[in-house]
């Protein structure tokens, strides 16, 4: 469950980067909860194809986050804020 979470704000802040392919796919698993089977079913695709492609996002995601560094950097804002108040 706590990948859904990070995958998913990964993706709010990263996906603009993406093709409109692995977009679909990613939001139909991480978002949707569709399983690979659904989504090989759905898009009359190969189950390994979906699970490649999936992981090839998670992979990008992991790239710009160790590159870029905002999921980091509003995880320590929120918590300063949180401090804060």
């Amino acid at each position: 469950m706590k990948n859904f979470v990070y995958y998913g704000e990964l993706y709010s802040i990263y996906g603009f980067l993406l093709t409109d392919k692995q977009k679909e796919i990613f939001s139909l698993y991480y978002e949707e909860n569709l399983s690979l089977s659904e989504i090989a079913e759905y898009k009359k695709v190969s189950k390994s194809y979906v699970g490649k492609l999936i992981s090839d996002v998670e992979k990008k995601l992991n790239y710009y986050e160790d590159n870029l560094h905002h999921y980091e950097l509003l995880e320590k804002t929120a918590k300063k804020n949180i401090n804060f108040h």
